[in-house]
């Protein structure tokens, strides 16, 4: 690895320089090879040295590791300091097409940031992190990755005692929206003009030329998020803790936590087990990501203008863009999962579609990757409309539906944009626990391997993993997820 760090060139108030806490016994679970050649590694075969190397008990030439200072808003409650409680940047690696990237381990160990935590991971969670993670990617939707995981030989306490494992996560950048935050609750207003110079010059380069490239930076960090929030959305993912402290200025999805997929479509659906009065429910995510964006745009107030009302005025107006720029993307998502253009009339198809699917308890991914073959098969729309109670209700959807394509497209170029637009695959919640349950209580990875090679093309059919597309059965419901602290 050929390391050039910039972050760890900034002032030390934003950081902590500390080494990985080395673990007993590491060994190799799974490398990403794929990843590794996008990012122009040159790595070892050996087992045990990149067990070495990707539990944080071996440093390679050139790292500087350190864990990042940060604020945050956790379920609407500002905490001044948080920060990287069990992760440590190791550097940052500039791949061959020139993009930057921060080489991070989660579960290393403890820092100052830790409050009182034991700095480590339980296996579960790294498992999970790198199995939605790379499905996240393959999904298209912006996320970190993951480069490595690996077990630690040790035992982690949480309510019971797990087995322990280091993820190595590949990320633009960890520099989060609860940064800012960091140095705005101390009124260091020259510190957060340097994170706002760096976060330009390392994402948004093209806003430095801007008349005002802080209001500019502010307008493309909003929609970046509404974008996401949207693709999000289109694949039923619900993140969990959507705190300003996870919330990346990058526009990728970050700490994957008690994150879960829906299986039947619930619009209130919650899953984490500490998100008790349903703040990050799967419908709330637009509006918790644009609170998110007006916690940022309160840190970047002094930068927009040296009046306070100018500034206020500005900052205002530049949020403001989050709900169009949702709505569009929104629109754009759902319509093409139903093989139309985006236009208001084809969002209606899209939103009395979601109404029976939620009147009917139907599976999300399973209806739309059902619909995707119903313009060309009988027998697929006989499949589509056994999945509703109501067939009557589902038969009148379909004949407006095919007046709509009919009208606008074809219905070969329908089912094709169709199946670029519905994964057949998608981390199920209980394939991931099932997963989970077979490493921790038997060190048996083979799940989880199987889990990852098929979420790497999850828009093909796959026959020979069938079963992996179906929901859940009652009794393998999962109903809450956890994070690993």
């Amino acid at each position: 690895m050929s390391f050039d760090n910039t972050y760890a060139r900034l002032p030390e108030i934003f950081y902590q320089r500390i080494e990985p806490t080395p673990v007993e016994r590491p060994g190799l679970i799974r490398l990403n090879t794929a990843l590794a050649g996008t990012l122009g590694l040159d790595l070892p075969d050996d087992k045990s040295k990149l067990a070495n190397i990707f539990s944080g008990n071996e440093l390679l030439e050139g790292m500087e590791p350190l864990a990042q200072a940060y604020a945050g808003h956790q379920f609407g409650h500002f905490v001044p300091q948080l920060g990287d409680g069990r992760a440590v940047l190791l550097g940052e690696v500039v791949a061959p097409d020139n993009r930057r990237f921060d080489i991070q381990l989660k579960g290393s160990g403890k820092t100052r940031f830790s409050r009182g935590g034991d700095g480590r991971s339980p296996l579960g969670p790294v498992l999970r992190e790198y199995i939605v993670s790379e499905a996240m990617h393959a999904f298209g939707i912006p996320t970190s990755r993951a480069l490595a995981m690996v077990t630690t030989g040790e035992t982690v306490h949480r309510e019971e005692d797990h087995p322990g494992g280091v993820i190595t996560r590949v990320a633009s950048s960890h520099i989060r929206i609860g940064t800012f935050e960091f140095f705005a609750a101390r009124h260091l207003e020259n510190e957060v003009r340097i994170l706002a110079d760096y976060v330009i010059d390392r994402h948004y380069p093209e806003v430095r030329t801007d008349a005002n490239p802080y209001a500019a930076l502010y307008e493309h960090i909003c929609l970046a998020h509404a974008r996401l929030v949207a693709k999000w959305m289109g694949v039923g993912f619900i993140h969990g803790v959507m705190n300003t402290d996870n919330t990346a200025l990058s526009g990728e999805t970050i700490d994957y936590g008690p994150c879960a997929f829906m299986d039947h479509y619930a619009p209130d659906r919650v899953f984490s087990s500490i998100d008790v009065q349903g703040r990050y429910a799967y419908n709330n995510q637009p509006t918790i990501a644009q609170w998110n964006m007006a916690c940022l745009g309160g840190c970047l107030l002094p930068l927009l203008s040296e009046d306070e009302a100018e500034a206020r005025s500005i900052g205002e107006s530049v949020l403001q863009t989050f709900t169009p720029a949702f709505k569009n993307e929104y629109q754009n998502v759902m319509c093409s999962k139903i093989g139309l253009a985006a236009c208001d009339a084809h969002f209606q198809q899209v939103k009395a579609l979601l109404n029976l699917m939620h009147e009917h308890h139907v599976d999300f991914t399973v209806a739309f990757r059902q619909l995707c073959d119903v313009p060309r098969s009988a027998d697929a729309s006989e499949r589509f409309t056994a999945l509703f109670e109501s067939r009557d209700a589902i038969t009148a959807w379909l004949k407006d539906w095919r007046t709509q394509i009919d009208a606008t497209t074809s219905q070969e170029d329908a089912s094709k944009l169709m199946r670029r637009s519905n994964p057949t695959f998608i981390p199920r919640n209980h394939r991931i626990e099932a997963a989970i349950r077979a490493a921790e209580d038997h060190n048996d990875f083979s799940l989880a391997h199987r889990l990852i090679d098929i979420l790497k093309n999850p828009f093909e059919d796959q026959p020979e993993h069938a079963e992996y597309m179906e929901p859940p059965q009652p009794e393998e419901r999962v109903r809450q997820t956890f994070c690993g602290t």
